[in-house]
């Protein structure tokens, strides 16, 4: 299904923007794998693999509706990311295989630990019930001296995806001579690498602070995650403006 959504979206342009010509043609093996594992990702999001049986089953499944879409729309914005990357340069050598399946790895091992953080803060906004099991009657799913790892393990997770895939732009930049880029393809290329650096570097900043911060306080990590808006947004004009620039000198 990804693989057809892939092909939809690449028949339209979609994601297609400033000129960049796009050098990835048919839907290669690594996007092929690469979209399996996505959906596989989603998979293990979902609220519950067995059909509630009565209408208390159904509720509890349901409070997991809000947290399912918050991760679903994160590993959206994820693939999307794998998927521009595709179409702009088509890579298919070693180098990106194995910073593609780093970047697959990462995705699939944090995706419990996405859901679970989200679960808990949806359940403490929304005043959920604690967690029950059997043989445990009634656990919080969390200890306050438990938190500071819970955003140490999710910030550890951004920074990692984030990386990757700077360095997967950074592997592209390396290329340019045989992906014959244009020179405002290159600065493209440049920028998209800031731009997910500045992105993992909100994650370090919530691991720093979970680190660091009194346990009171701790709470302030996962708000440092606010900051990906103003800092994406101020990046980006910062960069639309140095583009804007660099075009007028290359005519």
């Amino acid at each position: 299904m990804t693989r057809a959504l892939r092909e939809h979206l690449a028949r339209k342009g979609v994601g297609k923007s400033g000129g960049f010509r796009w050098r990835g043609g048919e839907i290669s093996r690594v996007e092929g794998f690469s979209d399996a594992v996505f959906a596989f990702a989603v998979t293990l999001l979902v609220v519950s693999l067995e059909v509630p049986h009565t209408y208390r089953e159904l509720a509890v499944a349901m409070r997991g509706f809000l947290p399912f879409a918050i991760c679903f729309t994160a590993l959206v914005l994820i693939w999307r990311e794998h998927y521009v990357f595709f179409r702009r340069y088509g890579l298919q050598d070693n180098g990106t295989v194995w910073l593609n399946a780093a970047l697959l790895f990462v995705v699939l091992f944090y995706v419990y630990p996405l859901k679970f953080l989200f679960t808990l803060v949806i359940s403490e906004i929304l005043h959920f019930p604690a967690v029950s099991g059997p043989g445990r009657g009634s656990e919080a799913m969390i200890q306050p001296s438990e938190i500071p790892t819970l955003f140490v393990i999710y910030g550890s997770g951004i920074v990692a995806v984030y990386v990757l895939l700077a360095l997967l732009y950074r592997h592209a930049l390396r290329m340019r001579e045989s992906l014959e880029l244009t020179p405002l393809e290159a600065f493209d290329t440049r920028a998209s690498i800031v731009s997910h650096l500045l992105a993992a570097g909100v994650g370090l900043v919530s691991i720093a602070v979970a680190l660091t911060v009194p346990q009171r306080l701790v709470g302030l990590a996962g708000y440092v995650y606010f900051l990906f808006a103003p800092v994406m947004t101020v990046n980006g004009m910062i960069s639309g403006a140095r583009r804007r620039r660099f075009e007028g000198l290359a005519r």
